[in-house]
């Protein structure tokens, strides 16, 4: 019988061995330098699968890195078996600095913030003309968010052979965005890829829109490579999401020796925008930067006090310019269904 309390002795305990070694665990990490360059074309259930050398390699992020994200569009060094065969797997070991990134939020609610793609320089909002509605609310929030972001954006309007383009190009026409209008049959056909794609050359551009615009036909027609598309509902809109991953691929080669690269992503229903700061969204609009020096601090820009109002009765900017400023920088205080 075991004797406890002040009569045990060294014989009643029993002490587990570690299973450890006695040796300290350092804090010095590898600093892998004979990691190879790679490039995240997508992310599925933690795996990562990279471009490296010309080979498409799957790969798993590195304990080192933490909780850092890895998301597509990183620049990345990758070790450990990079053959690319089937059932190998390597390593993310280091992210390089981005140049930029795209974030969203679920809703406006919502603090936690979802980096979309990195080190992209062009935000293509794809938009139906018809079948499903084009939903304004939604293309404002994806500009304030590609303003936000650094980066350029550019509107599709697809379905033009279904309702004409003029009344939806007229509002966003003071903003100055680039735009291109395609039909399914020019899709089909070939010329309307190769407009859109003129304007993607040499660039990294992510594509967003809802679901049922025909982002993901676009995209293949661009890539010349198929992903699945599905049935939308003609009246709803709704339907089965037929990207459920963000995925980069290559455009192809063209005469002139310019690539560039899109980025699929799944259909959006909300683009929240908590994590914006309205700040940085006026360096969008050069014509009324200087003119916003003169506001008071923290002004919204769309108060009495605004110094904007007077910047553009002396004639420094187009009425029309500052309305779209302000119609943007409500979009985060305003719900899309509002």
């Amino acid at each position: 019988m075991r004797r406890y309390g002040k009569h045990t002795d060294e014989d009643d305990i029993r002490v587990r061995p570690s299973r450890r070694g006695s040796r300290p665990r350092t804090h010095t990490r590898p600093k892998h330098e004979d990691a190879a360059e790679g490039l995240v074309l997508t992310v599925d259930r933690g795996r990562l699968t990279c471009l490296v050398e010309g080979r498409t390699v799957t790969a798993m992020k590195a304990r080192e890195l933490g909780r850092k994200a890895v998301v597509v569009g990183d620049r990345v060094a990758v070790v450990g078996n990079l053959s690319g065969e089937k059932d190998t797997l390597a390593r993310v070991v280091r992210v390089a600095e981005r140049s930029s990134v795209l974030r969203r939020t679920a809703d406006d609610n919502d603090p936690y913030e979802r980096v979309v793609v990195a080190n992209a320089d062009q935000l293509a909002v794809v938009t139906a003309l018809a079948d499903p509605e084009p939903r304004p609310r939604l293309i404002d929030r994806c500009l304030v968010a590609a303003f936000d972001a650094g980066l350029e954006p550019l509107l599709v309007l697809t379905k033009s052979d279904l309702a004409p383009a003029g009344p939806l190009l007229e509002t966003y026409a003071p903003l100055g965005v680039r735009h291109v209008v395609t039909s399914r049959a020019e899709l089909a056909e070939g010329p309307g890829a190769e407009e859109v794609r003129e304007l993607l050359r040499g660039r990294t551009t992510v594509c967003v829109g809802h679901s049922g615009v025909g982002k993901t036909t676009l995209v293949n027609a661009l890539v010349e490579r198929q992903r699945a598309t599905g049935v939308v509902n003609a009246v709803t809109g709704r339907g089965r999401h037929t990207t459920t991953s963000a995925l980069a691929l290559p455009l192809p080669p063209s005469p002139v020796g310019a690539d560039g690269w899109v980025i699929d992503t799944p259909g959006v229903r909300s683009f929240g925008l908590n994590h914006i700061q309205l700040s940085r969204v006026i360096h969008a609009f050069p014509d009324l930067e200087e003119g916003a020096a003169e506001c008071p601090r923290a002004c919204s820009h769309n108060e009495p006090a605004c110094a904007l109002d007077q910047w553009v009765a002396d004639g420094h900017a187009d009425p029309a310019r500052l309305h779209s400023l302000r119609r943007l920088l409500a979009t985060r205080e305003r719900r899309e269904g509002d």
